[in-house]
């Protein structure tokens, strides 16, 4: 006789999918809450900018944003940490975010995805936070539900994939709460993607512009992360909470 949660036969079949899921949720949760953090910046980017590559210096700005973030959430006087820098875990601008919190000796995230060509977790998350996540839509649900500002660097498929979908939560209000999401790159974003073109076709309205703005250097946009995350975040109003759960019902922010 063989125990269900000890079968690995069984826990890696198509019928314990939803004990897979579950996994996938609690896991982070409880090392969230071990690690008292509260929320995150997300770093989207491509994980291909390498730093001594083409557009290496969106490498070098993502580096220098994180440790600008970090700096500036580890003078914060409060008990849980806040605005903690968060990245996809891999390489390139994942690399970049985690270096930088680093490199200001912070904690930072890792949410790492496996993937058919192994994409390996860089060496500067913070252990503790380092995690790796078989379904992206459980990944996905991590970047979403803990984030206040999202910075998204020049990417391909994998950045504008999650780039769309958080946009996508905003304008629908799925996401209720109020997330800073920051165009890094100005002259890579208009090249890409031509908002004015969905606005004229009549796909999105002009106050969809609204949702989203731009940033072209670190100080920039660390100002508005900060200026942003004060606001509407302000880090007085959780000091001594636990990290929020979906599971009591309790986060405001989000719709059930």
């Amino acid at each position: 006789m063989t125990v269900p949660y000890k079968d690995p036969s069984f826990l890696e079949s198509s019928q314990a999918r939803p004990v897979r899921i579950l996994a996938e949720y609690l896991e982070p949760l409880h090392h969230f809450r071990h690690e008292r953090v509260h929320d995150t910046i997300v770093f989207f980017g491509s994980a291909r900018l390498r730093e001594d590559g083409p557009l290496a210096r969106y490498y070098a700005d993502a580096r220098e944003l994180a440790r600008l973030i970090t700096e500036w959430s580890k003078s914060l006087p409060i008990a849980a940490h806040r605005f903690v820098v968060c990245s996809g875990g891999g390489p390139g601008i994942m690399e970049a975010a985690n270096r930088g919190a680093s490199d200001a000796g912070g904690k930072s995230v890792g949410l790492n995805i496996g993937l058919p060509f192994e994409q390996r977790p860089n060496p500067y998350i913070t252990p503790e936070l380092n995690f790796e996540f078989h379904y992206f839509f459980m990944r996905k649900f991590w970047f979403s539900y803990l984030a206040r500002a999202l910075v998204v660097f020049p990417g391909g498929f994998g950045t504008l994939d999650e780039l769309m979908e958080m946009l996508t939560l905003v304008q629908t209000q799925k996401i209720e709460r109020k997330i800073l999401i920051l165009l890094y790159g100005t002259e890579f974003w208009r090249e890409i993607l031509n908002f004015d073109a969905l606005v004229k076709h009549g796909m999105i309205t002009e106050k969809d512009l609204s949702l989203f703005t731009w940033a072209d250097t670190p100080q920039s946009a660390f100002e508005q992360v900060c200026d942003y995350c004060m606001k509407y975040h302000h880090p007085g109003d959780t000091a001594g909470k636990e990290t929020p759960s979906i599971a009591t019902s309790r986060d405001p922010n989000h719709k059930k």
